[in-house]
């Protein structure tokens, strides 16, 4: 093309959109698009808080070693999330192998996906029974689950469908700190985390041959993470800004300062941790950014590598 010429208007626009996508990739890797890794990973199935933002599903995370999936709570639509991830790459995410969660804490926006979790992968043939691992109270949440949808199950398994009998069954294994799950692909410890007034809450540490992460839940400030990471690849861990804290409501600041974890807080847990990657989710925003997000723990004298995810990152 001549020097001075000028482009068609149809090319122009194309090279425009390229800039732009340029431009949002650069964003999008602050906030958690990055290279897949190799070996044991851990896939965003959800990101989101009890708001009910349509980018975000309600906070699940896959743990992938070995070729299988571990997932770690159940928020509003895990199922579909997953789903997503399949179809991107992650054949562990199959849905009938959608077979084993450990849950965090029963509070709705990490558990109201478990129904959906223990009926629709069953529906579309898996065979087994769900293995759910989670604090005290969790039997009585699934003993409830599965009688509320007997019917269903009885239609679907006596009428034209012929289901199989198993897949529709979950097994409880309700647990404390300690090492709660170890197979030939992970080692699953859990740790006590505070979270406002529940009795229990944990957070989780999976150790596989080639990596470790740790996956916080809802958690306050604590120092439990000085041992769970000590150094790990990889900790996902809540976040709420703290700028945007101060313009909250009185009741709210003091539920928010009991119950979860402010980027302050979390860039002098995170320095103690030494992850060599932190992730955050379950952020609260309250009108800030994730790049804000970021900006706050670094100001707040966190040096390490650091990430604000979004559903379906990779890390």
């Amino acid at each position: 093309m001549r020097h001075g010429s000028r482009l068609p208007a149809a090319l122009l626009m194309i090279l425009l959109q390229g800039c732009r996508i340029g431009a949002n990739e650069d964003t999008a890797a602050t906030a958690g698009k990055r290279a897949r890794p190799a070996g044991t990973h851990a896939v965003m199935l959800g990101t989101g808080t009890p708001n009910a933002d349509p980018e975000r599903s309600g906070p699940a995370v896959a743990v992938v070693a070995g070729g299988h999936a571990y997932l770690v709570d159940a928020g509003p639509g895990i199922v579909r999330r997953a789903a997503a991830a399949e179809r991107a790459g992650e054949v562990a995410l199959a849905q009938t192998d959608l077979n084993i969660v450990f849950l965090t804490h029963l509070h709705s926006d990490h558990t109201a996906g478990l129904s959906d979790l223990m009926l629709t992968p069953w529906v579309l043939e898996r065979d087994r029974p769900l293995r759910v691992y989670g604090p005290p109270g969790t039997k009585a949440m699934l003993d409830h689950l599965h009688a509320a949808y007997e019917e269903d199950i009885r239609i679907r398994t006596e009428g034209l469908e012929q289901a199989n009998d198993q897949g529709h069954g979950v097994e409880v294994h309700e647990i404390g700190p300690g090492t709660v799950y170890e197979d030939d692909n992970v080692r699953v410890i859990a740790f006590a985390v505070p979270h406002g007034s529940w009795p229990m809450a944990v957070g989780y540490r999976f150790e596989a041959s080639d990596r470790t992460l740790v996956i916080s839940g809802d958690t306050g400030p604590s120092d439990a993470f000085d041992t769970a990471c000590n150094g790990c690849d990889v900790l996902i861990h809540e976040a709420y800004s703290s700028r945007r804290f101060r313009t909250r409501p009185e009741r709210w600041q003091r539920y928010h300062s009991s119950f979860h974890t402010s980027t302050d807080e979390l860039a002098v847990i995170a320095t103690r941790a030494r992850p060599a990657l932190l992730v955050l989710y379950h952020q609260l925003y309250w009108g800030a950014t994730d790049e804000d997000l970021i900006a706050e723990i670094r100001a707040a004298g966190y040096a390490g590598d650091v990430v604000s995810a979004r559903d379906l990152g990779v890390y």
